[in-house]
């Protein structure tokens, strides 16, 4: 039988991720390859910790994606999973040209997509499944405190906390993008990441709450696992989502006093904190590995551990005979 590998791609630091599809993968057999790749793939240090990896341009080369298709022909890919806002779009397009030849992109619908990397469609999403959102300020009448943000943006890249009318600037004012909103209190309410799988019906397999402690660069870095009201309020309201597939990570603000939740965004992938769901044992790579490549069911898990706290730290991988 031909070896069942899987492809990550823009790799970067993602090492935790790296390793634990490797750890569930060769479960099957130990010949099988976890494989990366990057547009600067020898200063990615995932790279290093995978089985082989490759170069590829960036998503919007016109060749990115016949690249990576030889790519995955090459290496026997039969899974790809994505890592970044910016591939899952131009991978959902283009979906049916993998499924083709054997290769399943771990991406939801495209329709899907668009409404998770528009933070005015995901408000829309939320409120149609009567979750609540973030008061709308108007740019001409606002009040304070506000928090801005861009409809598209990610890793909290132009997001400001607007305290007074003297901080607003033309910038903030007159950039189309920009969305003013409520400001949400964080000595009031704690900040969620929850990671959640869905499987390729679109049914909620998983819910694994995650309270973000301290945040660098837009990634948790210390965080902690809780069993409390957001599971059943996720699997109350999203219950089922038409169109995602696979890790689909969601934030929510709440306040343990008023057991208040509000909705803010939605990955659909794996978001930078999920090793820490992984530890707990919320197992999605053995999920996709299951649904994907041996075509089994999932079924519903909830029996993963509540309040681990994770506290990351850096590290080093080495490369030797290194030539710049």
């Amino acid at each position: 039988m031909a070896n069942q590998n899987i492809l990550i791609t823009s790799a970067g630091q993602r090492v935790s991720l790296v390793k634990a599809f490797q750890q569930e993968l060769k479960k099957l057999n130990s010949e099988n390859k976890v494989y990366t790749v990057d547009i600067n793939p020898v200063l990615a240090p995932a790279c290093h910790i995978s089985d082989g990896y490759k170069t590829v341009k960036r998503v919007s080369d016109e060749c990115y994606i016949n690249d990576l298709l030889e790519i995955c022909k090459e290496l026997n890919v039969k899974m790809i999973v994505p890592t970044i806002d910016t591939e899952l779009i131009i991978l959902s397009e283009n979906k049916d040209t993998f499924l083709k030849n054997g290769i399943t992109p771990v991406v939801g619908d495209k329709d899907f997509i668009k409404i998770c990397r528009d933070k005015r469609l995901t408000n829309a999403f939320f409120e149609e499944r009567d979750i609540e959102i973030p008061r709308a300020l108007e740019k001409d009448a606002p009040s304070f405190p506000l928090f801005i943000k861009p409809y598209d943006g990610s890793l909290s890249k132009d997001t400001f906390l607007v305290e007074n009318g003297s901080q607003l600037t033309d910038y903030h004012l007159t950039n189309p993008k920009l969305m003013f909103m409520e400001y949400i209190d964080p000595k009031e309410h704690d900040e969620y990441t929850v990671d959640t799988y869905f499987d390729k019906n679109g049914n909620l397999k998983c819910v694994i709450p995650r309270k973000r402690i301290f945040v660098r660069a837009g990634e948790v870095n210390k965080g902690v696992t809780r069993k409390n009201e957001i599971v059943n309020f996720v699997e109350k309201k999203l219950s089922n989502i038409n169109g995602a597939l696979g890790c689909i990570t969601m934030q929510f603000f709440f306040n343990n006093m008023t057991k208040r939740i509000i909705g803010i965004e939605i990955n659909p992938r794996f978001g930078g904190g999920y090793p820490l769901s992984y530890l707990a044992g919320a197992n999605y790579p053995k999920y996709l590995i299951e649904e994907y490549i041996l075509g089994k069911n999932v079924d519903y898990f909830d029996d993963w551990i509540s309040d681990l706290l994770m506290l990351r730290y850096d590290s080093e991988v080495l490369v030797h005979n290194y030539e710049y």
